[in-house]
């Protein structure tokens, strides 16, 4: 509902169709994952307590390949994995494990290759990368970023004088929208500073989605279970700093691999 799906949510939380939704070239399954996430949950605390990223990778593969069992004439069908952020870690390991079970069987799953926008890879390289981008466009001064590249390389990432430059930054920069570093920042209401054309980036678009998503109505509808809907969940465990291996593996596998810069 923020990007790439068949409906968006305007101003008044309502829904309006999505023209360039992927929905609109292909068949799309959109998958909330892991257990607890969106309005999936589980009747077993212990997936809660033992969720990552292997623990996501396994749980998304049975449910693709029970999904495939339940709906046959899908199986040969080209089959590509797609998201962002923090699918940077998902989705490596997501193929990754796909490639290794279809070995294993003589129905394997139709992967022909992913593709992932502004994606989480690497702690280090993602964070000096924002840095640098932001320096760039001149969010924070000369002498902070100096001092980033004297005090924050990859072995003192975490020292107490990188932190303390990181803090500096952050307090130079101020509040900005990261996804759209000139656009007009949206008011704590969940309206935009100017008006703001359909399909146009409109900085209070989570705040639309979040609305309807909790509105009673709406959940019902759904089918979902009464929640309080949240766009981050906060008990997600990070097992992984970098992905870098898995997609070294992956491209030398002849996996098809699509990086790309969203906005």
């Amino acid at each position: 509902m923020s990007q790439v799906g068949p409906f968006r949510v305007n101003s008044h939380r309502k829904l309006y169709e999505n023209p360039y939704a992927l929905n609109t070239v292909a068949n799309v399954i959109f998958l909330e994952y892991s257990a607890g996430v969106g309005f999936s949950y589980s009747n077993t605390s212990s997936d809660y307590e033992l969720s990552g990223d292997k623990r996501t990778a396994q749980d998304s593969h049975t449910f693709l390949v029970n999904w495939l069992e339940r709906y046959p004439e899908y199986k040969n069908r080209d089959f590509y994995m797609a998201g962002s952020s923090y699918s940077g870690h998902y989705i490596p390991q997501l193929a990754k494990l796909i490639l290794l079970e279809n070995n294993k069987t003589d129905k394997p799953i139709n992967l022909n290759g992913i593709a992932i926008g502004n994606p989480y890879l690497d702690t280090y390289i993602n964070t000096i990368k924002e840095d640098e981008f932001l320096w760039s466009h001149a969010m924070y001064s000369d002498e902070t970023h100096a001092m980033l590249l004297k005090t924050c390389n990859m072995t003192s990432f975490n020292s107490t004088e990188c932190l303390s430059v990181r803090s500096q930054a952050d307090r130079e920069i101020g509040g900005i929208d990261l996804f759209n570093i000139y656009a007009p920042f949206c008011h704590s209401n969940g309206s935009s500073s100017s008006n703001v054309k359909p399909l146009e980036y409109d900085p209070c678009n989570d705040y639309y989605v979040l609305d309807y998503l909790n509105n009673p109505s709406v959940q019902k509808t759904l089918h979902a279970v009464p929640r309080n809907w949240t766009f981050c969940s906060t008990w997600i465990n990070i097992e992984h700093t970098t992905m870098l291996h898995n997609m070294k593996q992956l491209i030398a596998s002849g996996l098809r691999v699509w990086l790309y810069r969203q906005w």
